[in-house]
């Protein structure tokens, strides 16, 4: 059962809405926002370890799915160089048991995860331009299913993580971008079927590997960007 609201209609408006919100402003190569629209995979590099009323279950593990999700991101420009960026999604997730505990349906989940990064921009090369990034990621866990294994539903607390970035965008012309980005977190959380005993500490960390197009404008009109001396 999905969240109240259709989270796959919201994230398909919110893509439509980039699409078509962004053109108003002129495209401009040296403007203060970049908005861009793509697909991403957020490929968890997963694992846990997992208790019992006893104790920890030896040779007990978990992994979480591999997924392919809409995003969105919005990046501000300080100067030519210097960038801050927000990416945002909305997925769903299913936990398997490994190990001792193989082929367990642990429950699925849906998690809304902004993150927030630092950028450095480099000076185009050929219509290259290369950046990478620092920060946070935020993730919260809602809408958490029961594991038809287990018999308890699957609890799991928010979590912040830290962020590294690296990408290029690929200029088109007239402002427009094409992107490609790889995000890698580093970020923990703890899990509790209910009513069962069983709970788990669990690194997520994920991969998140994102194609993309942009659009670079000038939100509030022309400014003079001056490179980082």
């Amino acid at each position: 059962m999905g969240p109240m609201f259709n989270i796959r209609q919201f994230a398909a408006a919110a893509l439509i809405v980039a699409g078509f919100a962004a053109p108003a402003a002129a495209g401009d190569y040296d403007g203060n926002f970049l908005v861009r629209a793509g697909i991403t995979v957020v490929n968890p590099d997963s694992s846990a370890d997992v208790f019992g009323p006893a104790g920890r279950i030896a040779g007990a593990d978990a992994e979480v799915s591999t997924e392919v999700i809409p995003s969105l991101t919005l990046t501000y420009f300080f100067n030519k160089n210097v960038a801050v960026e927000l990416f945002c999604c909305f997925a769903q997730f299913d936990a398997e048991g490994k190990g001792a505990i193989n082929n367990a349906k642990l429950g699925d989940f849906w998690v809304f995860p902004p993150a927030l990064t630092l950028q450095y921009h480099f000076n185009p090369v050929n219509g290259f331009k290369p950046y990478v990034g620092a920060g946070l990621q935020y993730i919260a866990f809602f809408d958490e299913g029961r594991s038809s294994t287990l018999g308890g539903k699957i609890k799991l607390d928010d979590a912040v993580g830290f962020t590294l970035q690296a990408g290029v965008d690929y200029e088109l012309g007239r402002g427009w971008y094409l992107n490609a980005d790889v995000k890698k977190t580093f970020i923990e959380t703890d899990a509790v079927w209910t009513g069962t005993g069983i709970r788990a500490n669990v690194d997520i960390d994920p991969w998140i590997f994102t194609a993309a197009v942009g659009y670079r404008f000038n939100l509030f009109g022309p400014r003079n960007l001056e490179p980082l001396k």
